[in-house]
């Protein structure tokens, strides 16, 4: 049983040698005296002519089934003129089929495999995940994922990094995501974590001189999933000693650079531009901003500085701002429309959605008797506004705003490419690097500072003087790398000092000392011996591939997916365990806890 070609393979090149190939039936159309079968394996797609009335053929013929296995051995002819098929690249030739092995008869589908049949619903798909897995279109996914990871492998072993696996249990760390508890057998009552990524672990191969690290690193988080979030997911992970930002940044492009011309043939222009948190949140509403539109947020707050428009006014006194964004060309929202941007802006802690549309040259709006002829003239001005035009307003604290209408502009885009007003490039990808976030922001819940990245970011240099008497005032030396409105991954420099690193814990994140100690200790103690300066990044690997794929979807790109409520549906996990499964962790069942 071995096959001489793939189904893919064949040309004229091949005609009149006997070939043996082996794979699945596509499909069988039967033309009387003679059967013609599309063979197809992981390559690609071969015809097949066979006579079913033949000697080798008169006992099997009536028994082939789509999507059954089978084996030919046959010759290879050129198509009759008139049957050839330009769309496939074996188009032009046919294999005269000799013999025919069945190897396995396949029952009927649950669902057609043929490429043509989009209606299937996800549930059904993935509970059959490995006959989905069959259509080109999922097969080419998972090979444009492998040529990615390959690439990225060739690229950091050029640059002289070492790939090592780190552990995947861990101790919790309840700061960062839900995580998901595994219970010791051997230690009954303790628990490990699954790691949510090898942040400590990656840090401590750079006090042991690695130097450079990296791996495609398996992370879990125990979060709600959505379209690009799973519970278990891939990250492209590295650490680099004796490095500042800059060299972060070019070693990082190179790596993207070396990935699409992999994938999609096309060069990156390098460098990517760099936009610091405090523009992008200004500019954008958004620390991801999609810049392949031209529909900037303004801030207006002088423009209406001594307003008669009371809820202007009473924003500005309480130490707000006003902000606007011109759609263009978006005046003739619809109602239903503008209910629903009004219901997200709501959902953002806006009280409602201010406007103003420009139509039949005048401006048209719930609150235009409260502006005046000057704010008119400077608001059109400042805005450059135009006849068809909306401007959308939000009066509110500085990130409120600037969030509020950062989400507003999205939804108003996605309205105007809907009436094609816009166009989507698909070949366009606006790369950048988003740095100087705030190292801290506060919480007024838990009424203390919380890590803006995570704890182990080092401040600015410039700006470590103000970190005990103004933390809110601190930048990090924090990056991410954004496309299209994406968060492809973020890093940093990290903490190296032991003393900074313990006083950051307690003084400004106010961690008990004994708290630090039990979660952190080691690696307060691992900075005494020697760390060097260091930092790194982690990228999404799997939204990564699902962007050059050309899909939403993350689960599109992931071999055995969860669904949304986290069930993987083809092997029915998670399921129940037996209450001996428990008496062995020391665990009590729900029913036993009830007593």
């Amino acid at each position: 049983m071995k096959r001489t070609h793939h189904c893919n393979a064949l040309r004229e090149a091949e005609l009149g040698q006997r070939v043996r190939l082996i794979g699945w039936i596509q499909s069988i159309r039967d033309h009387g005296g003679l059967m013609f079968i599309d063979l197809r394996d992981r390559e690609g797609v071969t015809q097949i002519v066979c006579d079913p009335n033949g000697e080798n053929f008169r006992e099997t013929s009536p028994l082939l089934k789509e999507e059954s296995v089978v084996e030919i051995a046959g010759k290879v002819c050129l198509r009759p003129e008139d049957a050839r098929n330009e769309r496939m690249v074996t188009g032009v030739i046919e294999v005269l089929a000799e013999e025919l092995i069945i190897h396995n008869i396949a029952e009927t589908l649950p669902f057609p495999i043929h490429e043509k049949s989009d209606k299937v619903s996800e549930d059904l798909r993935l509970t059959y995940r490995y006959l989905d897995l069959r259509r080109s279109k999922n097969l080419a996914r998972l090979r444009l994922r492998h040529q990615i990871t390959r690439a990225v492998r060739q690229f950091l072993d050029q640059e002289d990094f070492i790939e090592i696996e780190t552990p995947v249990l861990f101790k919790t760390t309840p700061e960062g995501a839900r995580e998901f508890l595994v219970p010791s057998r051997l230690n009954p009552g303790n628990f490990y974590a699954l790691t949510q990524s090898p942040q400590q672990y990656k840090q401590m191969l750079m006090v042991a001189g690695v130097e450079r690290y990296y791996s495609l690193a398996r992370c879990f988080r125990d979060e709600d999933l959505r379209a690009d979030r799973q519970q278990e997911f891939t990250q492209i992970d590295l650490e680099m000693s004796f490095i500042d930002r800059e060299d972060m940044y070019e070693l990082v492009e190179g790596m993207l650079s070396k990935v699409w011309e992999t994938a999609l043939g096309i060069p990156l222009k390098l460098p990517f531009r760099h936009m610091t948190f405090r523009e992008a949140m200004d500019n954008y509403g958004s620390d991801k901003p999609d810049t392949r539109w031209d529909f900037p947020i303004r801030d207006i707050s002088e423009v209406f500085r001594n307003s008669s428009f009371k809820v202007f006014r009473n924003c500005l006194e309480e130490g707000g701002v006003i902000k606007a964004i011109n759609m263009k060309g978006l005046a003739d929202i619809t109602q239903g429309e503008l209910q629903h941007c009004e219901e997200v802006a709501r959902s953002l802690g806006a009280k409602g959605l201010a406007y103003r549309k420009y139509e039949e040259g005048i401006g048209k709006s719930p609150i235009e008797k409260f502006f005046s002829e000057e704010e008119k003239k400077a608001l059109a001005e400042l805005l450059e506004v135009e006849e068809g035009d909306i401007v959308f307003f939000a009066a509110n604290r500085w990130e409120k705003a600037c969030t509020i209408l950062g989400r507003i502009r999205l939804e108003a885009i996605e309205l105007l490419l809907k009436r094609q007003k816009i166009v989507r490039d698909s070949t366009r990808f606006d790369f950048l690097w988003v740095v100087d976030f705030p190292l801290m922001t506060y919480d007024e819940e838990q009424g203390r500072y919380l890590a803006t990245h995570h704890p182990f970011t080092a401040p600015l240099p410039e700006d470590e003087s103000q970190l005990w008497e103004k933390p809110e005032c601190v930048r990090g030396q924090h990056y991410d790398i954004v496309l299209n409105g994406v968060e492809l991954g973020g890093g940093s420099i990290r903490v190296h000092r032991p003393e900074l690193q313990r006083r950051i814990f307690q003084e400004v994140l106010q961690i008990p000392e004994e708290v630090v100690e039990n979660r952190f200790g080691y690696m307060i103690r691992a900075f005494r011996y020697g760390a060097p300066p260091h930092g790194g990044i982690a990228l999404g690997l799997d939204r990564m591939v699902a962007m050059l794929a050309g899909t939403e979807s993350i689960r599109d790109v992931i071999a055995f997916p969860k669904t949304q409520s986290g069930q993987e549906l083809m092997t029915a996990s998670p399921t129940p365990v037996s209450e001996k499964q428990l008496q062995d962790l020391w665990i009590a069942s729900v029913a036993e806890a009830k007593k």
